[in-house]
């Protein structure tokens, strides 16, 4: 008999709060809402691309036709220049340009050659890493020198070569100073 009594209060009880909840009863549940309107968030753009083949000198400025079928001789300092397009677009953008595929020394002796990071120039400007954006792209010129050291002696190096064929100029975002 008890246990009849237990379960009739216990479904009484149920009832009524579920009663109470459905709207049935006088329990208040208020709520408010407000939109708003927190806009697109679009992507920037990080990009490097070269706009004609590069270019040879040598120590004079004389241009180098074919890199290939010239032969240097300790003294010789060869430059490459080689003019990139670059798209940097981003509130918080920076990248630096760097190559790949060029050694320290790549066939000659360590002693006998000296092959420099890229410089790089906007129009006449020498401009450092990182790049910051600009309103549009820019023509960042590249250059790279190599230099058959006038130090070589006796027949070092004669018949060495320096392989430029996979150099490749790279973009990568760093993160701009003061800035996280």
């Amino acid at each position: 008999m008890k246990n009849s009594t237990l379960i009739k209060g216990t479904a009484a009880i149920a009832v009524g709060a579920a009663l109470l909840l459905g709207g049935g009863g006088t329990l208040a549940n208020w709520n408010a809402e407000a939109t708003t309107a927190p806009g697109t968030i679009v992507a920037g753009d990080l990009n490097v691309a070269k706009t004609a083949a590069g270019v040879w000198k040598d120590r004079a400025g004389t241009v180098i036709p074919d890199i290939n079928n010239y032969k240097v001789v300790p003294g010789d300092k060869l430059t490459f220049t080689q003019d990139l397009t670059v798209t940097l677009v981003g509130n918080k953008m920076a990248a630096d340009v760097s190559t790949t595929g060029i050694t320290a020394t790549n066939g000659f002796t360590s002693a006998n050659v000296s092959v420099s990071a890229p410089a790089l120039t906007v129009g006449s400007a020498p401009v450092a890493n990182p790049l910051k954006p600009t309103v549009s792209a820019q023509t960042v010129t590249a250059t790279i020198t190599f230099e058959f050291l006038s130090s070589t002696t006796g027949r070092a190096d004669t018949t060495a070569s320096y392989n430029f064929n996979n150099v490749a100029f790279q973009l990568t975002q760093v993160t701009q100073p003061g800035l996280s």
